[in-house]
């Protein structure tokens, strides 16, 4: 009798260890993101100055002329807003703005692959505007990103220099004067006196003898 008992309670158990197994092997949910397309603000900017390059990596201090570079961002129609403000110490408001398609990387999305790159030139953005006298102009890059789950917004902080137009040199000074400059023509040399005519000669002289 209490050999049956045994018996079926291990067999209780078996019956349940069969039930409870498959749940372990469930498929994950349609939810669940896939890899190596992350969800969420997974992309990421930076600024590049010259010589330019395709690294990951960013310039604090750049030239007037630069490229923004767009890594990670996922793969689609999607595009990104991009603002220039001058940025205290030196400020100056709104700068420059843009969009640019940023869904045209590898497939996947996220990591480090070269989605865009763009170049800007922000010479002549800077008028009435005083800059630092080491840094040059400090400028905030904000950019709105399409695609993101959740916040969309990326933020640079960075210096330019060599914005200002270059001051053309002024003209020589006009020639004359004491010290007869190069261009100054030499003086004239005096010209003779002119000679009074001379009398006409008789054709038929008169002899004496």
């Amino acid at each position: 009798m209490r050999l049956w008992k045994r018996l079926a309670v291990v067999a209780a158990g078996v019956a349940l260890i069969g039930m409870t197994a498959p749940l372990s092997f469930a498929k994950p949910s349609g939810n669940a993101p896939a890899k190596g397309n992350p969800k969420g603000n997974n992309g990421t900017v930076k600024v590049d100055g010259v010589p330019f390059d395709e690294l990951p990596n960013n310039e604090p201090h750049v030239g007037c002329i630069f490229q923004i570079d767009f890594y990670g961002f996922d793969r689609g129609n999607f595009f990104a807003t991009v603002i220039f403000e001058g940025h205290p110490p030196t400020g100056g408001g709104t700068l420059l703005t843009d969009t640019v398609f940023i869904g045209g990387g590898p497939a996947g999305g996220g990591g480090n692959a070269l989605d865009a790159s763009r170049t800007y030139d922000l010479r002549g953005r800077f008028a009435g505007i005083t800059p630092h006298p080491k840094q040059g102009y400090h400028v905030k890059l904000t950019v709105h990103a399409q695609g993101s789950q959740g916040a969309d917004v990326k933020h640079k902080v960075f210096w330019v220099s060599g914005c200002d137009p270059v001051s053309p040199p002024p003209p020589p000074p006009p020639g004359g004067g004491g010290g007869g400059g190069g261009n100054t023509p030499p003086p004239s040399s005096p010209q003779p006196p002119t000679a009074k005519p001379a009398k006409a000669v008789d054709a038929n002289p008169a002899f004496t003898g």
